[in-house]
């Protein structure tokens, strides 16, 4: 098995447990079906997903990132969000029909001095670098790690302290590197469903709860990539000792990449992924992440 094959059975392990812990996604894919916008869901594109870590020794962006530089993807850019006290990078894919890759890490020193102790107290269970361990040709392996416990289950009094101070920090904390959403390209929809205001329409008309921070449309300054999202889907979560809370789990984003003005007169026919905008901007994922946030989940009861 070459990586491109070992790469897509990781994604397809990926989807596979998403699309069960976050109900939006059938839910878009059947209203999708319903309104003849798709067949089945192989007709959507993933523009890319995103995954969330903790900036400690052993772990982070800088071990995370191992698995996928792997299977060839090369890391871009780098997003500073100073008020979330969170780094970010996204990783170009080795082929078109790949999704992007979006990794944040957040800045573990720049908490209070409690909220590092508790987040330390989880982490320092973590000994060496976990991925150095695993055998990344191995995609079951990397399914497995990826969707298996880093630490020990956190107590609810330390979710909610952490959440108090940091939502990401507690969302991390007990999701650990569950994948944090998966993006729908709206841009290579059928027309009438392939904006980003038509896409919304379609989803408001369908029930589904839209993130507003900022807008229900984030749009970089270029006017180049358009996004909106879900707000994310609330999980009962089993805490240390058997105590239940909801919390937030996680949701669906949407993405619209224009076509770049140098492109603008080729032929529908012939644009490709690089002749659109590409990259991210850090102000729509600033209010992207919110989707996790009390401060949209509450507004979805």
């Amino acid at each position: 098995m070459n990586r491109i094959d070992i790469l897509d059975s990781v994604l397809n392990g990926l989807m596979t447990r998403y699309k069960e812990r976050v109900p939006d996604v059938g839910g878009i894919i059947a209203a999708m079906q319903q309104e003849g916008v798709i067949r089945d869901a192989d007709d959507i594109e993933n523009d890319h997903i995103a995954f969330r870590t903790m900036g400690v020794p052993q772990l982070g962006i800088k071990s995370f990132e191992k698995i996928f530089t792997h299977y060839g993807y090369t890391k871009r850019d780098y997003y500073n969000f100073p008020t979330k006290k969170l780094d970010a990078y996204w990783y170009a894919p080795p082929t078109e029909k790949h999704p992007r890759i979006f990794v944040s890490e957040l800045r573990v020193q720049d908490l209070s001095h409690e909220a590092q102790k508790i987040i330390s107290s989880y982490t320092n269970e973590v000994t060496s670098d976990p991925v150095d361990k695993l055998n990344l040709n191995n995609a079951e392996e990397v399914d497995s790690f990826l969707h298996s416990p880093l630490w020990r289950i956190s107590s609810l009094e330390d979710y909610n302290k952490l959440a108090e101070e940091s939502e990401y920090a507690a969302w991390v904390i007990y999701n650990r590197y569950y994948l944090n959403h998966f993006t729908i390209s709206i841009h290579n929809l059928k027309q009438g469903y392939n904006h980003i205001e038509e896409f919304n329409e379609f989803l408001e008309k369908h029930g589904f709860k839209l993130n507003t921070s900022g807008g229900k449309i984030k749009k970089s300054p270029d006017g180049g990539l358009l996004q909106s999202a879900t707000v994310a889907e609330m999980i009962a979560a089993n805490f240390e000792g058997g105590e239940r809370q909801l919390i937030s789990g996680s949701y669906v984003e949407f993405a619209e990449r224009r076509i770049l003005p140098e492109y603008a007169d080729l032929p529908p026919n012939q644009i490709r992924r690089q002749h659109r905008r590409d990259g991210f901007e850090a102000n729509n994922a600033d209010k992207i992440f919110e989707s996790t946030y009390s401060s949209q989940t509450r507004a979805k009861d």
